[in-house]
């Protein structure tokens, strides 16, 4: 039914109900369903039904033709689901059932989807990009600890292929533009500590949240707004999982190194005031980048301090 509706035309009961082989009662009750997804549909007599707005369904071929050769040949799998809990959550509990680098997973919908620190993350049906990959990594927990910063910098270069040239990070899983929220970061990982470190990285970018931002509670923007020619859904998708197994599979190799300059030339918070929060401490200071590890330095009346991500949460004061 939706595949049907997402060019945004009208469609007749009768002719949907006679292309999906059921009678007009079952194409309303589908017409319900959809409208449960929080997909608005309009009813018109004499016309039938259409979609309030047309949607891009995740499509394997568009997906893969818009990733780079050198990306598409780091993917092991894809899959595509209209809805499940959430794509982080799949690829963890299949952990130790033989997943390979480069497997990967997007979905329409999360009925639970989540950011940094158990945060709820709002996924209307075929509206964002919501992906999750795994990846193998044979190196300690703290040369680990710079693969959010890395990763930030794979969603930048992609935004870059997309026509957007100022997008910023904040450290250390944000990214911004122009101050608002535009994609945040993931990561969940399983291992002991002598290795291997098993790793899913969940990205979510806002593509075309237009009437479905009501429960977001903080600035935020998405593609659609700030794009000259926005991106076909597709296409951001693709573009966005190519740039993040390149980073992956650089960064099992050399580490944070490589993308320490780009990382620094994005950072939003450098020489800005802000608060760091730790358990029951708040710490004021000025940001001054990050170190060799990913960790971030903090220019403190007590002298220079450095905080790795864990459970610590950075604020721009006045934000």
């Amino acid at each position: 039914m939706l595949k049907i509706l997402a060019d945004g035309r009208f469609h007749s009961g009768e002719a949907l109900g006679a292309r999906l082989g059921v009678s007009r009662t079952a194409v309303w009750k589908q017409i319900q369903t959809l409208q449960q997804l929080g997909i608005e549909c309009h009813s018109v007599s004499g016309k039938g039904y259409r979609l309030a707005q047309p949607v891009e369904l995740l499509d394997r071929e568009a997906i893969l033709a818009a990733m780079q050769e050198s990306g598409r040949g780091l993917l092991s799998t894809l899959e595509l689901y209209p809805e499940i809990h959430s794509s982080n959550r799949h690829l963890m509990e299949r952990l130790g059932q033989g997943l390979t680098a480069g497997h990967a997973c997007m979905v329409e919908r999360q009925l639970a989807g989540r950011g940094r620190r158990g945060r709820s993350w709002v996924s209307p049906f075929a509206r964002n990009i919501y992906l999750s990959f795994y990846w193998r990594f044979e190196m300690s927990p703290q040369l680990l600890s710079g693969l959010g910063l890395a990763l930030g910098t794979g969603v930048v270069r992609a935004l870059r292929q997309l026509g957007i040239d100022d997008a910023s990070l904040k450290w250390p899983n944000d990214v911004l533009w122009r101050g608002r929220k535009l994609a945040g970061i993931l990561l969940e990982m399983s291992g002991e500590n002598a290795g291997p470190y098993h790793v899913v990285v969940g990205v979510g970018m806002n593509v075309n949240m237009a009437g479905h931002a009501a429960d977001i509670d903080q600035p935020w923007v998405d593609l659609h707004s700030i794009a000259a020619e926005p991106p076909s859904r597709n296409r951001a998708a693709g573009v966005l999982l190519s740039q993040l197994l390149q980073v992956a599979h650089q960064f099992q190799h050399s580490g944070l190194a490589p993308f320490l300059e780009e990382w620094h030339a994005a950072d939003a918070c450098a020489g800005r005031e802000v608060l760091i929060h730790q358990a029951d401490q708040c710490i004021a200071g000025r940001a001054a980048g990050v170190d060799a590890s990913g960790a971030i330095l903090i220019e403190t009346d007590s002298g220079l301090r450095r905080f790795h991500s864990g459970d610590v949460s950075l604020r721009l004061q006045g934000s």
